[in-house]
């Protein structure tokens, strides 16, 4: 191990109360949607601590909305601002994106928490709240590489552009307006919750609206009606089957150990008015994954494709077929190949950190990195601290420890990336 990586290495160690510090304060802030500002104030001032060059905007929905990669339904992102801070390198180096999202999901049931779920309590060396794992832990592990750098003096050829974007969990628009903004790089490494995995592929997703129409019609004669919900129970079966056929389909090695690579999910029934009532109409709305290999519109037409079919061979669907709409979140697929160079330097620095090899396999849900790789043209790889069953969960918690060793590990990947112009007198 150089000089370098040495006090790399000894000042994450001498500074790690400081990085829990960092998130605990994050996480004691509710950046719900539409709630992004004074956690990414926190952010900001953190950035402009460290010298580093501040882009702040918010965005507009006027060049956002006609962008085929746009799918968002918030009406207005007015106070709570999209963050880019760039370390400018000295040049001739290849230049890195680190890509984080401040906005998280909601807490859900309190009840469910052990502890307040904006508390950050530690406990047992594992932070607890909101957004500790989804994505706060990785974003403080991406400024603490950062920091181990500056304040080693040491001084990269290739530039690194730091991004705190909101609406990552309804689409990616923060995203998709850095890149519109004309952020791009050589490479970009997400700190999504991976369980210190290696994702280099991506699964893409999106929200489906299925309305099934039905009979209304007394209950005491039910047999006059046609109820939508009965309906339904085929069309969910229906989507079941559609579910196996497309993961069959599925051979990458990287999905090896995953159950379900692109699942087809239902998250969400509604139907009826009144308990005495046939129902005439059913909606089923759920999320479709994608594979990394396919594009949204084929996976889009696979499914207006088997409804279709289903139309013809149902007698009732023939008069009054099924429909489809897709709404709201959508998210891109990503596709990096394996040897890849950013793939080779984040390995190499993971295995020098931790002396074993990592575990290199695909998301099992979708990123902004989707958005960075086909709209940007950018190279994306995710890898972060923090526990994937956790996300989106009570008790969500992160390993203080994989933050901090997520961290040695993003400065290493830094130094191999960029390069290194210089560093202070004690490490020449």
């Amino acid at each position: 191990m150089k000089k370098h990586e040495i006090r790399i290495n000894q000042w994450l160690k001498e500074n790690r109360a400081r990085g829990a510090r960092l998130l605990q304060i994050l996480v004691r802030e509710n950046s719900t949607r539409g709630k992004e500002s004074s956690t990414q104030a926190i952010i900001i001032e953190k950035c402009r601590q460290l010298g580093l060059t501040l882009d702040i905007w918010e965005l507009g929905s006027d060049e956002l909305k006609g962008h085929p990669a746009y799918f968002c339904d918030r009406q207005s992102f007015d106070g709570n601002p999209n963050l880019v801070a760039v370390l400018k390198g000295s040049g001739g180096g290849k230049s890195v994106i680190l890509n984080g999202h401040i906005d998280i999901v909601p807490v859900g049931d309190e009840s469910s928490w052990r502890h307040d779920p904006f508390s950050g309590t530690i406990e047992c060396g594992k932070l607890y709240g909101r957004g500790a794992t989804d994505m706060k832990g990785g974003n403080v592990s991406l400024l603490m590489a950062l920091e181990a750098l500056i304040a080693n003096g040491i001084r990269l050829n290739g530039d690194v552009i730091f991004q705190s974007v909101i609406e990552e969990e309804s689409g990616g628009a923060g995203t998709l307006a850095a890149v519109l903004r004309g952020y791009h790089a050589d490479g970009a490494i997400i700190p999504e919750p991976t369980n210190m995995k290696i994702f280099p592929k991506q699964q893409g997703s999106m929200w489906f609206r299925i309305t099934v129409k039905g009979r209304a019609a007394h209950g005491g004669t039910r047999y006059e009606g046609v109820s939508a919900i009965e309906k339904s129970v085929g069309v969910i079966q229906g989507l079941q089957q559609l579910e196996k056929t497309r993961n069959a389909k599925i051979t990458d090695p990287l999905f090896d150990k995953i159950p379900i690579p692109i699942p087809i999910n239902i998250g969400k029934i509604t139907s009826g008015e009144w308990p005495s009532s046939v129902p005439d109409t059913a909606i089923i709305e759920g999320r479709m994954g994608v594979s990394p290999e396919e594009t949204i519109e084929a996976a889009q037409l696979e499914m207006e494709t088997a409804l279709r079919e289903w139309n013809q061979q149902d007698e009732w669907f023939r008069e009054n077929p099924l429909q489809i709409e897709w709404f709201g979140g959508r998210w891109l697929p990503g596709n990096l190949e394996s040897d890849h160079p950013l793939m080779n330097a984040l390995t190499s620095s993971f295995s020098e950190v931790l002396g074993v090899s990592p575990v290199i396999e695909a998301s099992p849900w979708g990123t902004d990195g989707g958005i960075l790789s086909t709209v940007g043209n950018t190279p994306v790889v995710v890898f972060g601290p923090g526990i994937t069953e956790t996300a989106h969960d009570a008790n969500e918690h992160i390993d203080l420890e994989d933050m901090f060793v997520a961290s040695e590990i993003i400065a290493l990947t830094l130094l191999r990336w960029c390069g290194v112009n210089e560093v202070s007198d004690d490490d020449r």
